[in-house]
């Protein structure tokens, strides 16, 4: 069994249909690149797995369990969604960071977000603990107990958010803002902003794209140590050497279904499709 399954995903907008019946499998610890040229699928498919967008019709399971199925998915509870989307962490290919924060602000941000969203349930877990105490007591326990877990959680929050700084190369970066940042270090704390929730699969949407060709180098350096700490990852990228030397596995899309997929090998080296014979000849000549 795959530990993911991507099956029948389907998604129009008005009368345009961009994904006509998705179908691939991922293992644990494979890298996945999808490629193909613009209008092909790649990004709306990429949001649909981290529910940005909601496919019309398919199935998505994780580990075995479905996280997603078309069938239902109108009727499925919010907060059922946003605990499926952590599953996925997205680097998006234009940055997103919080220009009022500094890097590693922006990097605690979601997971101190995710602990005031329990509050509610440690209120009622820490009064139904003291139940027999009498009701200010009950509240001053309880008012302690929170801010002494909340301490907590944000010490080790930061500690998480240093060392992934660290990881990606930003030792020294942790206090500047995004405005005293390049391209290719913003791009760093996206990746690292992404990491910091924990994510089973990292999903890059053309993480380079934004960048100048000298800081392109920085950030698939940084990917490829995921991939040798065999993160689970699906990338889309125009950088086809790139695609080459990471991927376990390439996808080609064109017109909103999969053309072909195989090893790089396979991909790169003996094509089956016209479509991506053209794709790759046109993408070496730029």
């Amino acid at each position: 069994m795959a530990f993911l399954e991507v099956k029948g995903i389907e998604k129009k907008f008005g009368n345009t249909e961009v994904l006509k019946g998705i179908d691939f499998e991922l293992e644990k610890g494979q890298v996945l690149t999808i490629i193909g040229s613009s209008g092909s699928g790649k990004t709306t498919l990429l949001r649909c797995l981290n529910y940005l967008e909601t496919a019309d019709q398919g199935t998505v399971k994780l580990d075995g369990k479905v996280i997603f199925d078309g069938a239902t998915a109108k009727s499925v509870k919010q907060a059922e969604i946003a605990q499926n989307r952590l599953n996925f962490g997205l680097v998006f290919q234009s940055f997103n960071l919080f220009p009022q924060y500094n890097a590693l602000k922006n990097v605690m941000l979601a997971p101190n977000l995710s602990f005031k969203r329990t509050v509610k349930e440690r209120k009622k877990a820490i009064a139904e603990k003291n139940a027999g105490l009498p009701f200010g007591k009950k509240q001053l326990v309880c008012f302690r107990e929170l801010r002494a877990e909340k301490k907590a959680w944000c010490l080790e929050n930061r500690k998480k958010a240093e060392k992934l700084l660290e990881r990606v190369g930003l030792a020294d970066k942790m206090n500047n803002y995004p405005c005293e940042l390049s391209g290719g270090q913003q791009q760093r704390v996206a990746i690292a902003r992404a990491l910091a929730m924990g994510p089973k699969i990292l999903c890059f949407d053309e993480p380079t794209s934004a960048l100048d060709p000298e800081l392109t180098g920085e950030v698939l350096k940084v990917i490829r140590g995921l991939k040798n700490a065999d993160s689970t990852m699906i990338i889309v990228t125009h950088e086809m050497e790139f695609a080459k030397n990471v991927s376990d596995v390439v996808i080609f899309m064109a017109n909103g279904v999969i053309e072909e997929a195989g090893s790089p090998e396979e991909v790169f080296g003996s094509p089956k499709s016209e479509k991506l014979r053209a794709f790759l000849a046109n993408s070496n000549n730029k």
